[in-house]
């Protein structure tokens, strides 16, 4: 008995085809289990610098409207919601202008009462134990300036590193503010070069959550052009490729 073989699809069917299945994988990826982002500005430094690239896992605090794409099917809410951790290092939307990404460090749970004092966190009333690790020169645009960083233990125990110009520039010294219900509080570990909830930000509804990051894939320096391949071995920092994010 002679087996039929299967006829072929002509390829203006199949090309149409294998792009629709590529793209639903793709989406649903990037909707349900992990999305990449990169790292444009220095407000995470010393934990994340400018040309990092990092997936964030979506499933870790469940999902929302924005946790697919352009946030294409409106409801309110989370969906098998998971709480935020003090101390995730968190990728929200904006509120207020929900088209933009941020990532910050989230330091303030609701209920919590949040204030910082000559540099200080304080969460509760109590101030957040930091303790000098090193000190180095930084540029920041017209001027070189000297740059403290510190390792900041939060109350849970859990320890990151934070960098800091002075202790009495704008957001040094701010007034004591209740988290509310259902909202989270979040500072960049560049505590004097970042927009964050002490000021620009607020407090960020939990539905405006899009996940925690994981880990880096890919580290440039910027110093070499996406034509320039002989540079391409000094530009990447390979000993930042895949490090996990604390």
């Amino acid at each position: 008995m002679s087996l039929s073989k299967k006829k072929e699809e002509p390829w203006y069917i199949e090309l149409p085809k294998t792009i629709f299945w590529a793209v639903g994988i793709a989406i649903v990826f990037r909707s349900f289990l992990f999305e990449p982002f990169s790292i444009p500005s220095g407000s995470m430094i010393p934990t994340l610098k400018v040309g990092d690239y990092l997936f964030v896992s979506k499933y870790s605090y469940g999902y929302s409207r924005y946790s697919l794409p352009f946030g294409i099917i409106p409801f309110s809410g989370r969906v098998m919601e998971s709480t935020p951790e003090r101390g995730d290092v968190v990728v929200f939307r904006k509120p207020g202008a929900e088209h933009i990404d941020y990532i910050k460090r989230l330091v303030g749970l609701p209920g919590d009462e949040i204030a910082v004092t000559g540099g200080i966190l304080h969460i509760n009333g109590d101030p957040v134990k930091r303790v000098q690790v090193t000190q180095g020169l930084v540029d920041i645009g017209l001027v070189i300036q000297q740059a403290k960083i510190y390792e900041e233990t939060l109350p849970e125990g859990r320890t990151h590193l934070i960098q800091e110009l002075s202790d009495q520039n704008s957001m040094d010294n701010t007034v004591p503010v209740m988290v509310p219900e259902g909202h989270y509080f979040f500072m960049g570990d560049n505590r004097d070069n970042s927009r964050d909830s002490r000021a620009e930000v607020g407090f960020v509804p939990a539905e405006n959550l899009i996940g925690r990051a994981e880990f880096l894939f890919f580290s440039h320096n910027g110093k070499a052009s996406f034509f320039e391949v002989w540079k391409w071995p000094f530009a990447i920092r390979f000993d930042r490729i895949g490090k996990s994010i604390d």
